[in-house]
């Protein structure tokens, strides 16, 4: 069988990313196919984001207990593994995708299942499983929203040894015995976490000298230092070599002898998700990036129809900025299609000023790690005159409260010719609450005086405002 149809807007890829563009447009007026290979809901629901959250609260909310006098007396167990997979395997909705297709539903999306590939301008080719083609051609726009896929190694014996990514990471039915993580980043040390809590002995191989290399260099120490303690094995400077699997697997690691295990999880970075995309078709290279402008047009595609949003385009690798990407450039597009003017000033209507100003991210290891912004690093390379206020979150009264013998800290970079905050960092228990306000300083660009009649309430973690303020003031 096969078909053709033509709607307003034809959307591939409905992860979080796709389906919120897909949502802006249809509300923008528009009609609004949107085209799926695997789960609707997307990497993030099932793979990533969910379960591994949900596989790092209950032990977390453990560890919270077993830090206050007077509650740790009355933890008189351990922690169930079972009971917290089948918790995740319920936030990934047991892998099925009911729910987000009845949204789509309720949203007038129309949901095309099967593999998309562009097929020239404005021409989106679906092979489906029950049928062989479908063509759907675009009247306005085609969004691309296909996110990325884990980039692994080439490694000698990688293909044989049935190696992790973090898909297999966070579906495991089982607790390996043993597991080495390969990897330095949010995905390896939330997930050397995470199973090391669950029971697994945690060998963390690093090939960089230290953890979170996106963060302030304190982030990664206190959390190699937290994981240590915890019984990770962290080692930094080391590379895999190669790897083969009998009974177990066995990691060459050149100068650093071998390591044997149970299982082992690549976590090395992401690629985008565009090799079978037909990219060719319309005159990009496939499998790369699509680089678009900051109201989601893919630089290099004539006619003004194509746009790339979320993780594809590689300009914040996170769900959050994906689904802000997604209400921007679909609000653009419904806004082009009306011949209304865009507003494209910065932080205006029609562009994504936030991916370059203001991403946050959260590593939910123990310490949490949180920031938004620049580092020191990234301002000073930038020609900004900045200067960093740190403060002990230890000596914060609500910190003291939410956990006896509390360790964490804070910092802000100060624009010293403006006098606003560009980056924060925080580190600790509960410091993911944080965030937001750092983000609102941030993209709004709130001068420190102004900041100043901001009042944290007492007695809360969030007074390391006051802090870091009076502390930059002297």
């Amino acid at each position: 069988m096969s078909g053709s149809e033509e709607f307003d807007v034809v959307v591939i890829g409905a992860g979080p990313t796709g389906e919120n563009l897909a949502d802006r447009a249809r509300a923008g007026g528009l009609s609004v196919a949107i085209v799926e290979g695997e789960l609707v809901g997307g990497e993030c629901s099932y793979w990533a984001c969910m379960p591994s959250k949900a596989m790092l609260r209950p032990p977390a909310a453990l560890r919270d207990a077993r830090r206050l006098r007077g509650a740790r007396e009355a933890v008189t167990g351990a922690l169930d593994a079972a009971a917290v997979l089948r918790r995740r395997d319920g936030f990934a909705s047991h892998w099925k995708d009911h729910g987000q297709v009845a949204w789509l539903e309720s949203a007038g999306i129309t949901l095309v299942r099967g593999h998309g590939r562009l097929d020239g301008p404005r021409r989106v080719r679906v092979e489906g499983t029950d049928w062989d083609r479908r063509v759907l051609t675009a009247r306005h726009a085609v969004a691309v929203c296909t996110g990325t896929r884990a980039a692994l190694p080439d490694l000698p014996g990688l293909g044989g040894a049935g190696a992790w990514t973090s898909r297999e990471a966070t579906g495991s039915a089982a607790v390996p015995a043993r597991l080495a993580v390969v990897g330095g980043g949010a995905v390896a040390t939330e997930l050397a976490t995470a199973w090391s809590a669950l029971g697994s002995r945690v060998t963390l191989l690093v090939r960089g000298s230290g953890l979170l290399p996106r963060m302030e260099p304190f982030a990664g120490e206190l959390v190699a230092a937290a994981l240590r303690e915890s019984g990770v094995d962290v080692r930094t400077g080391v590379s895999v070599r190669g790897l083969t699997r009998d009974r177990e697997v066995a990691l060459d690691l050149g100068e650093h002898g071998e390591l044997r295990t149970d299982e082992v999880l690549f976590a090395t970075g992401r690629r985008a998700a565009t090799e079978d995309l037909g990219l060719e078709t319309v005159g990009l290279e496939p499998g790369g990036w699509i680089a678009v402008d900051d109201t989601g047009l893919a630089v290099g595609v004539d006619g003004g129809w194509l746009y790339a949003a979320g993780d594809v385009n590689g300009r914040a690798l996170l769900t959050h900025q994906g689904k802000y990407q997604a209400r921007v450039f679909g609000t653009a597009i419904a806004d082009r299609a009306a011949g209304r003017d865009l507003d494209v000033a910065p932080w205006g209507r029609s562009v994504a000023t936030a991916d370059r100003a203001g991403a946050p991210q959260v590593v939910f290891t123990d310490p949490e790690a949180a920031s938004v912004g620049l580092t020191l690093a990234e301002a000073t390379a930038r020609g900004l005159r900045v200067r960093a206020v740190d403060y002990d979150l230890a000596d914060v009264a609500g910190a003291s409260l939410h956990a006896d013998g509390y360790r964490g800290r804070a910092r802000a970079v100060i624009d010293l010719d403006r006098e606003t905050v560009v980056g924060a960092t925080f580190v600790g228990s509960g410091v993911t609450e944080l965030l937001h306000s750092a983000t609102v300083a941030v993209t709004a660009e709130v001068p420190l005086g102004r900041l100043w009649h901001a009042v944290p309430a007492y007695p809360t973690i969030s007074e390391v405002w006051l802090r870091l303020l009076e502390t930059w003031r002297g």
